[in-house]
């Protein structure tokens, strides 16, 4: 029973998140919303839920705790910044010059760019199997954005641009938080990153600064549904599966998330899609596929090297 649940807690999640990108798109291109106000709102309303969340569910200690030592408090102002605020920034901007699917598969380019970094870093050998999966990447992302031709772009540039950031941006996000999330819950981290995003681009692009006369009551439900399905609920239904669930199979149905952009992208939005962009999609989710399965392979064996030997 609790294995179900997990299934259906990452599938949730991974839903929202997909779809939380369309009701994006649908934000910017009927109502106009501004990209800097969306994000700020996004992060600021979201991180200080999961911060709640924290402190109401899980040890509340933690939730200041992190900013006692000058060294942490650095690493999580950094991480909210050049990591949660570029993830999010550059995520929305590719779906405001282009649209949610573009953007949601070129962000998943990011464990690709992962792999070359760790190799030019000789942090990790180019294995064949990184040869395959980073060629997945590279062949998905040429279908996607030329539609199959050399002459010309499908997509707009700036959205490639931005897409490309985004996939940049979570390769750096995926990276810096692995010391911070060994000492700490993520919801801390990650809801203290929210805020940190949010506070900065404040500075920059007040959001009070907008006019609210503008707004439909439609507007505030697409709004109040990326911030509490699209961020809150995504992450913390993500993160509560891995209690019930192995990485690998938290991957794989993670993997729902692009698909679910695409579809509803699709059906609601009645955005076009072409059969060479389904292929390049397939390429993608191919990539994910592979590298959830490789991790699975090395937790695996990692845990049967820690493994006592049998006394017979």
């Amino acid at each position: 029973m609790k294995r179900w649940i997990g299934v259906i807690l990452v599938l949730t999640g991974a839903i929202c998140w997909g779809v939380g990108g369309t009701v994006a798109q649908k934000l910017f291109q009927q109502y106009d919303v501004d990209v800097n106000w969306l994000v700020s709102t996004r992060l600021l309303a979201a991180g200080a839920l999961l911060l709640t969340i924290q402190c109401v569910l899980k040890d509340r200690s933690q939730v200041f705790r992190v900013w006692q030592t000058r060294q942490t408090a650095g690493k999580l102002l950094i991480f909210g910044i050049v990591g949660m605020l570029a993830v999010q920034y550059t995520y929305m901007a590719s779906i405001k010059h282009g649209n949610s699917a573009v953007a949601t598969l070129l962000q998943y380019l990011a464990p690709a760019m992962i792999i070359l970094y760790l190799f030019v870093r000789r942090q990790s050998p180019f294995t064949g199997r990184d040869f395959v999966t980073v060629s997945l990447a590279l062949l998905g992302c040429f279908f996607l954005l030329t539609n199959g031709s050399l002459s010309q772009l499908s997509v707009p540039t700036p959205a490639i641009v931005w897409g490309i950031l985004s996939g940049v941006a979570l390769a750096f996000y995926t990276l810096y938080a692995v010391p911070l999330l060994k000492q700490y819950d993520s919801l801390v981290i990650v809801g203290w990153a929210m805020v940190i995003g949010g506070v900065a681009l404040s500075i920059i692009h007040p959001p009070w600064r907008v006019d609210l006369a503008q707004f439909e009551l439609e507007t505030y439900v697409y709004l109040g549904f990326i911030v509490v399905f699209g961020t809150m609920l995504a992450f913390w239904f993500y993160i509560e599966s891995l209690q019930t669930l192995s990485p690998k199979e938290t991957s794989l149905l993670g993997s729902v998330e692009p698909l679910a952009a695409v579809v509803t992208m699709i059906v609601w939005l009645h955005e076009p899609f072409s059969a060479f962009q389904w292929l390049g999609t397939a390429c993608i989710l191919g990539m994910i596929f592979i590298m959830a399965w490789l991790k699975e392979k090395e937790i695996a064996s990692a845990e049967k090297e820690k493994a006592p030997c049998k006394v017979s």
